[in-house]
């Protein structure tokens, strides 16, 4: 991962468009569920791998134990 790729690695954490503050969150997309951020203008960034199931992706995002 590089260096500012993520939230996580120094990304800013504000769409510059629509200037909504990112929250890390689990969302979901064809490839399973996932740590990452989302805003007015639809999904801006994923922090993790990808989970088989929701409460996975949960724990990991409670724990803080995960990365991409």
């Amino acid at each position: 991962m590089l260096e500012g790729e993520t939230i996580a690695t120094g990304a800013i954490a504000t769409c510059l468009d629509c200037k909504i503050n990112l929250v890390l969150q689990v969302l979901r997309s064809a490839a399973g569920y996932y740590i990452g951020t989302q805003c007015e203008c639809g999904p801006y960034s994923r922090e993790s791998g990808y989970y088989r199931t929701e409460r996975d992706a949960q724990n990991a995002l409670e724990t803080g134990m995960f990365g991409r």
